[in-house]
């Protein structure tokens, strides 16, 4: 067991320890001591759940690290002039994205399966709740930063698109530039695929006809992108709302588990008290019974023991004489 007690002490020391720098997901204000394990089945339990929760702050360290390298794979997108290079650019987005929608899936996943009942209580279960409160924060900060990086993009994608198509046709009208731009209904193509017959920059026309085709796709990558990250977002909310449902109707019932322990123990020192008072009352006639009884004994036997001394005819007759 002393393994088991080596891994979880390893395990605590990572995740409270500050790591300092972007990125560091150290513990705030959850720090306590490594339950000993003494070969209980508690101590096992929490030796694995800091294991856990240690592989959990690295995924989500990884997710973080994703994030900034897909924030510069859309900056490279938007600054390359080499078609070459932008789909080899574009390629590892793709690839790059898919990674990270895996991996923040798992992490949902994980988190989740955390926030079941503790096995044990008292200090372990406060020390899980912390923790677990802790990784599901900062998968949530990590997902509202991945959608401002993706809200961002799209926005500057936009950008380019208007400003491809103002080089096709710069007498636009702003209902123009907005159907080109969102293209909704595809709309926008058409738009644009008339200013391309009437400008007179044919070559660069038709390049700046194919950038905002690609843009496009790269607009409702993201999108897709968003939604899922909302959805994500938006469970772990709920699943957020739930535990604290939870923890709110489980103390509600210990309350009244509390009061209605209260109430009986009243009621329990109530009827004592009135089994008590019968009973005194009981002795008490019981008492006074006992005493009239020996009373009139007593008096009984006076008066016996007073005519055996004087018979009434004895008398009577010494009158007489």
């Amino acid at each position: 067991m002393a393994r088991d007690r080596l891994a979880a002490l390893r395990a605590q020391r990572q995740v409270a320890s500050p790591t300092g720098g972007p990125g560091s997901y150290e513990m705030q204000g959850t720090q306590s001591p490594a339950p000993a394990t003494n070969g209980s089945g508690a101590g096992d339990s929490m030796s694995a759940f800091y294991a856990e929760i240690t592989s959990i702050q690295d995924a989500i360290q990884q997710f973080d690290a994703n994030v900034t390298r897909i924030s510069d794979l859309h900056s490279r997108s938007l600054n390359s002039l080499d078609e070459t290079g932008a789909q080899q650019n574009a390629a590892q987005l793709d690839e790059l994205a898919e990674e990270t929608r895996q991996l923040s899936n798992g992490l949902s996943q994980r988190i989740k399966s955390l926030e079941g009942p503790s096995p044990s209580g008292g200090q372990d279960a406060q020390i899980r709740k912390n923790r677990i409160a802790f990784v599901r924060s900062k998968f949530m900060e990590t997902l509202q930063r991945y959608q401002d990086v993706e809200r961002q993009y799209r926005a500057r994608y936009k950008q380019r698109v208007e400003r491809q198509f103002k080089i096709v046709k710069p007498d636009a009208t702003p209902e123009e530039v907005a159907a080109v731009v969102n293209d909704d209904s595809g709309g926008g193509s058409q738009i644009f695929a008339q200013a391309l017959t009437s400008s007179n920059r044919y070559g660069e026309s038709r390049a700046a006809y194919r950038e905002v085709q690609e843009r496009h796709q790269d607009i409702r990558r993201i999108e897709q992108t968003l939604a899922e990250l909302a959805q994500l977002f938006n469970d772990m909310g709920t699943l957020l709302g739930e535990q604290e449902e939870k923890i709110d109707a489980i103390q509600t019932q210990a309350a009244g588990v509390v009061a209605d322990t209260e109430g009986g123990n009243r009621l329990k020192h109530t009827e004592t008290a009135v089994k008590h008072a019968r009973s005194a009352r009981r002795k008490k006639w019981i008492c006074f019974w006992i005493t009239v009884i020996v009373i009139l004994a007593a008096i009984g036997i006076g008066v016996g023991v007073y005519f055996g001394q004087h018979p009434p005819g004895k008398s009577n007759s010494s009158n007489g004489q």
